[in-house]
């Protein structure tokens, strides 16, 4: 479905190979001025690869871009900023120990026509600040700023080199609530200005936030065009995965038991020495979700590790079921009864070249071996009632891992740490990568263990996924709880102050 809008930009039959994998084929898409529109898709739809065409990081394979109605030949990021193309990058490309302004003009030269003289730069810096609601001090340290903050620096390194049409790669991705609000505030000013914008997300909530249209990608091809005015959230579901997706619904636990797990004064040193979690203390019952809020960056992940006995603690102390439990070691964490679904799966949670059956029996061996040798009737055994319970889709129990999709490896990690996790889950980032579907395989199982008496220490950067799952949640800002909230009081407002350090009505 085609819009009649005039266009700043259109992408015309692109199609990209890499090998073994056909990124985009014969994608079509068109922005017009005054207009930002959402290029939905789930995780490898080929997002990212069509920016980085139309950016000039990539060239396509075939395929044409247009801009103001014009064939144009982007062969590098200079030739995109050239015509008026901005892009801001999910990983941002500052030079920490330099200036705001230094890093605004890196890379100008007084034949591009631009100040490049301190305070002038810095003028024109503070005057599109003022503009579009972004100010910043021209003059402060990159690494002395927050992340949203640091965003805003990309933005206007962007708007200083005259972009007209912004390219944002799943920009929210590191904002707290009320800094991706500014973001929203600032493209709506822009797209006011008759400017245009292109942004890259999987969040349905930011398609209804800020965009005028949407195209969806699926398996690396148009699957839909919407105006976002006539399309509701099932519509774009639909589109995305292929087939109607009934999402779970987070439900209240039931009545609570026991203290599981019971953290005390715990502090944790990071890779460079530095505290990166204060004398943190908190608890998990049976049958509940604690879920850990924050940007990332703030501890969590370390205090995940500390859990699981991969990383010794300052100081500190742990305890499962009214028991200490031995730090920095592994084993001893797992014997207690811990499961543990890493942030990264392929570095901390599985062998990539192990076949799925070897993988699920990771941390139990002893169990599946006598006299030295491993009992491979019983190991097939389990494999085929894990495959089966928990919907992981592989050739056979014998088929390596590195073969399957993200999803059906996370399952796999989910399936043999909750087998292993027989009092604590500790869940960190458990759907980061995933697509819907498989998503929503993860949280529902997250639920149903829940309701089967565990405790769940869930650790997400998705404000959404910790509000639909927890049951009590707990905010960390640069390693302390700075608030906890019961799911019922629970608000993004409430959370949202808290997470960029201020101090809400917590409990």
């Amino acid at each position: 479905m085609e819009f009649s809008v005039p266009s700043a930009l259109a992408l015309r039959g692109i199609t990209k190979a890499f090998p073994g994998v056909l990124a985009n084929s014969d994608v079509t898409l068109s922005v017009g001025e005054g207009e930002v529109r959402a290029l939905l898709g789930e995780n490898g739809a080929g997002k990212s690869t069509l920016v980085k065409i139309l950016y000039g990081l990539y060239q396509p394979d075939s395929g044409s871009i247009e801009v103001d109605g014009r064939t144009v030949s982007i062969r590098s990021p200079r030739d995109a900023m050239t015509l008026g193309i901005g892009m801001i990058h999910q990983h941002f490309t500052l030079v920490p120990v330099h200036t705001v302004w230094e890093n605004i003009v890196l890379g100008l030269a007084p034949a591009d026509g631009r100040p490049l003289s301190r305070d002038a730069a810095a003028a024109e810096i503070d005057a599109l600040g003022k503009k579009y609601g972004l100010e910043v001090d021209p003059f402060a340290r990159i690494d002395q700023l927050s992340v949203g903050m640091q965003q805003k620096v990309e933005i206007l390194k962007a708007l200083y080199r005259r972009a007209r049409i912004l390219v944002l790669d799943e920009p929210t991705a590191v904002l707290t609530p009320g800094e991706a609000e500014n973001l929203f505030s600032f493209l709506r000013e822009f797209r006011f200005s008759g400017n245009t914008v292109l942004f890259i997300t999987h969040k349905l909530a930011e398609v209804f936030a800020v965009a005028d249209s949407v195209t969806v990608l699926r398996g690396g091809r148009n699957a839909g065009d919407f105006r976002v005015r006539d399309a509701s959230e099932s519509d774009l579901v639909t589109c995305m995965v292929g087939r109607e997706l009934v999402l779970t619904k987070g439900k209240p636990a039931g009545s609570t038991g026991n203290v599981v797990l019971d953290v005390r004064a715990l502090s944790i040193l990071g890779d460079r020495g530095n505290r990166v979690v204060d004398t943190l203390s908190l608890s998990v019952r049976e049958g509940e979700i604690l879920g850990i809020a924050g940007v990332s960056g703030n501890g969590q992940e370390e205090l995940a590790d500390v859990l699981c006995g991969l990383r010794i603690p300052e100081s500190g102390e742990i305890l499962l079921d009214g028991h200490p439990v031995r730090p920095g070691i592994p084993e001893a964490a797992f014997d207690a009864g811990t499961g543990y679904i890493p942030a990264d799966r392929h570095r901390d949670g599985l062998v990539l070249d192990m076949t799925v059956e070897e993988n699920l029996i990771l941390k139990n061996l002893s169990a599946y071996s006598r006299f030295g040798f491993l009992r491979m009737k019983k190991i097939r055994e389990n494999a085929e009632r894990l495959i089966k319970q928990f919907g992981i889709k592989t050739p056979s129990p014998a088929a390596k891992v590195k073969g399957l999709s993200g999803g059906n490896q996370q399952k796999i990690v989910a399936a043999r740490e909750i087998e292993a996790g027989s009092r604590l889950l500790v869940a960190v980032q458990p759907t980061r990568g995933l697509d819907l579907g498989a998503a929503d395989h993860v949280h529902r199982t997250l639920l149903d263990e829940r309701d089967r008496g565990k405790a769940v220490f869930l650790v997400s950067t998705e404000l959404s996924e910790v509000l639909k799952l927890s049951d009590r949640i707990a905010v960390i800002f640069r390693g302390r709880i700075l608030g906890e909230f019961k799911r019922s009081e629970a608000t993004v407002e409430k959370i949202g102050m808290l997470l960029a350090g201020g101090m809400g009505d917590a409990a």
